[in-house]
């Protein structure tokens, strides 16, 4: 049985292992550090899939603002989710997505944004950005931006650009 439960101090070093051998590199394992080590980080919103006390993956939603004409709207980054290798195509990734989206409408946030694969987000949901005239700070494909509204008509009227923190850069 696979358990979604925040994140604890004494898994973060398996999460980074996680993140790291899914991705096959360390950038967005080091990413994660530095959101979590801001005042991006929200430790309720840092999950883990644990199977028999085993980290398989994790989902992290950090703060980030949607800067429009005359206000900045608070919003989410879903960035990054990590499954390991091995266990990959067995819906613990749709598990950490659902489970996280439900934190965030817990936790009253609007609006969650991610960069990634457009077929496998829309199914949460998430729909290209540009059509509710948001940009990303980041330089990303188009169809990769998007944006799930977790609260009707969060994005009415709305638009502008997403500026992600500067560590969002490294990665």
């Amino acid at each position: 049985m696979i358990d979604i439960i925040p994140e604890t101090d004494e898994e973060i070093a398996n999460i980074r292992q996680v993140i790291t051998d899914a991705f096959d590199q360390p950038q967005e394992a080091q990413l994660v550090d530095k959101i979590r080590n801001s005042e991006n980080f929200i430790p309720e919103l840092s999950l883990m899939a644990v199977d028999d006390g085993k980290v398989l993956g994790h989902i992290l939603f950090s703060r980030i603002f949607i800067e429009a004409s005359q206000q900045s709207l608070p919003a989410l980054a879903l960035a990054p989710l990590a499954v390991m290798p091995q266990r990959q195509h067995q819906g613990i990734g749709t598990r950490l997505v659902q489970v996280g989206l439900s934190k965030c409408r817990e936790l009253d946030y609007a609006i969650v944004v991610v960069v990634g694969y457009p077929h496998y987000y829309q199914r949460f949901g998430f729909q290209t950005a540009s059509k509710f005239g948001l940009m990303s700070s980041l330089s990303v494909p188009d169809e990769a931006f998007m944006v799930l509204e977790l609260k009707r008509s969060a994005l009415a009227h709305i638009s502008g650009t997403v500026h992600y923190p500067a560590y969002f850069q490294e990665v």
